[in-house]
């Protein structure tokens, strides 16, 4: 069958009734060569806000150039973007998973407006990837995530550090084991650039998860943001996405069942951040494809952490591309029996050819070989229990323990968590529980990245737990459970957890529980009331009032 790869954009631009049409865009520099070509819609996330994107106004313009190369026109529109690092533990947090909605919508909306034969969306910070991705996935249209890659380490005295430094450092001040002066030449040290943050943590995740997937051209997302060669990158994806067009490779293609599959292993497999739980949730959702929460804990269960990458690990993303990336990633996967090497990658090859094809650096240990990994299961688990009912996330890389049982502290927000720890107020053995944190609740699931590394700086990390129904950022580490659900607004039992009850983690049976029974926990939720809440109106109100269960991604209903 013919394919014509201006099925979309030819509606809207050919032919003597559309000739106003024509004629607004040859008014800003479009001619009639330039309409008679498909039409790629440039979704860019680009900000002065944060570094994360500050630099995609750049990429796009090369993408803009492999485009007009490859024979398209290409049509460039913005949407927002939130950072977590920036607004971490403020009032302003609560917009950043919200934002990933938004941003979907909006990419959405403006490729079903004007008709765009193919897409490619730009994406640095954690949340801009998943809603660029959500996007692509609803649309259905020949498209490409690129990623704008990762920021450099900054270097404090001899040692690399990235912003996960800072944060705990916070923590080290409050704790009076670093002075005022040390924390400020470690923050005018840690972020020297453009980029995303350089660790493991959220925004690297669904990078390395998105190539895995097949949506982002195998090899693209960790070359480094400031590196000479991701412009060439960034030209080579224009061209690319104008080959889907006129091969009409549509992303159902791309985001299937097993490409997800694979998604989850690889994230399990460099210790990645929690949050992809969340996201590929919402991905396989947006793309029509069964997946659940028990799906991560299943693959996660048979996959080795074989990266050694902060925040729990020695390296950061420069380091892994050097290594030899995500296809060295896809080759140990393979090594593993783990990766379903028939899903196709939108550059044309399947994962398992590009497995094949991986270069691996001489004497790297940046990933270890399958039969010698860093411990024998993933970086996270999924938790039940009396507490999480219908699941929460836990965190396991970079630390050993698999069982906990302590006494409750309990918070009502991240504020008063933050200012218990800073206040010396947390003790050996403590179960720190964060409530009215979740989607609804929240809203908007803050991290609790602020909270996480202050314990690790107050030199807590390795005999408290804490558990929430908000979030963390990839950047914490420690023995953490987040996600729980149902939240507590919504009836979930962590609103019966009081001050001093006793909580047990335990990993092994999977299972996360308050010392209570099923009566004595019903009472309580009946009799809980939680805060009133914090918006009403607006987008966050309205957020507040639709969004589903963090056990199915957090989607807006």
């Amino acid at each position: 069958m013919t394919v014509d790869p201006r099925a979309r954009s030819r509606v809207q631009l050919d032919g003597p009734d559309r000739a106003a049409a024509r004629a607004y865009l040859k008014g800003i520099g479009y001619d009639d060569e330039a309409l008679s070509r498909p039409i790629v819609g440039i979704a860019n996330t680009w900000t002065e806000a944060m570094p994360c994107n500050f630099h995609l106004r750049r990429l796009a313009e090369r993408v803009k150039d492999g485009v007009r190369a490859a024979g398209a026109t290409p049509m460039e529109f913005n949407t927002i973007a939130v950072s977590d690092g920036i607004t971490m533990g403020t009032e302003g947090m609560r917009a950043s998973l919200a934002s990933r909605e938004v941003i979907a919508d909006s990419i959405e909306l403006m490729a079903r407006g004007h008709m765009f034969d193919g897409l490619v969306a730009l994406a640095g910070c954690d949340k801009t990837g998943p809603g660029c991705v959500m996007a692509l996935a609803r649309l259905d249209l020949p498209s490409v995530m690129l990623y704008g890659g990762s920021i450099a380490p900054g270097s404090f005295r001899g040692e690399r550090v990235t912003i996960q430094e800072v944060f705990e450092g916070v923590g080290a001040h409050a704790a009076g084991k670093m002075s005022a002066a040390e924390l400020r030449e470690l923050e005018d040290v840690a972020s020297p650039g453009a980029g995303a943050c350089g660790g493991q943590f959220t925004a690297n995740t669904m990078a390395l998860a998105f190539e895995t997937l097949g949506i982002s051209a195998m090899g693209s997302s960790l070359v480094p943001a400031e590196d000479g060669r991701k412009g060439q990158v960034a030209e080579d994806v224009g061209r690319l996405v104008v080959d889907l067009v006129r091969q009409d490779v549509r992303a159902s293609r791309i985001v299937t069942r097993p490409a997800l599959e694979n998604a989850i292993a690889a994230a399990a497999m460099t210790g990645g951040s929690t949050n992809v739980v969340l996201h590929l949730l919402a991905v396989a959702a947006s793309a029509g494809v069964a997946l659940d929460i028990d799906d991560f804990d299943r693959i996660a269960a048979a996959t080795p952490l074989l990266a050694d990458l902060k925040p729990f690990g020695r390296y950061v993303a420069p380091d892994l591309w050097r290594a030899g990336g995500m296809p060295l990633i896809a080759r140990r996967l393979d090594e593993a029996g783990l990766l379903h090497r028939e899903t196709l990658n939108v550059g044309g090859r399947t994962i398992g050819e590009e497995a094949d094809a991986a270069a691996e650096a001489d004497g790297q240990d940046v990933v270890r070989p399958v039969s010698d990994p860093l411990a024998p299961r993933g970086g996270f688990a999924i938790l039940r229990g009396n507490v999480a009912p219908d699941g929460c996330v836990v965190k396991l890389a970079g630390h050993g323990r698999r069982l906990h049982r302590g006494p409750a502290r309990v918070f009502e927000g991240e504020q008063d968590a933050f200012a218990a720890v800073k206040a010396g107020a947390i003790a050996d053995g403590d179960v720190v529980v964060i409530r009215n944190e979740g989607p609804s609740g929240g809203p908007g699931m803050r991290e609790m990245l602020a909270v996480t590394a202050a314990i690790q700086g107050e030199g807590l990390g390795e005999t408290v737990a804490l558990l929430t129904d908000g979030r963390f950022s990839g950047a914490t580490h420690g023995f953490m459970a987040g996600h729980v659900a149902p939240e507590a607004t919504k009836g979930g039992p962590i609103a019966a957890i009081a001050e001093g009850d006793t909580v047990v983690f335990d990993v092994e049976a999977r299972e996360l529980n308050v010392e209570l029974d099923a009566a004595e926990i019903e009472r309580r939720v009946a009799a809980y009331e939680p805060p009133p809440p914090r918006y009403s109106a607006g987008v966050l109100g309205r957020y507040a009032r639709h969004v589903g269960s963090a056990a199915a991604g957090a989607l807006l209903d």
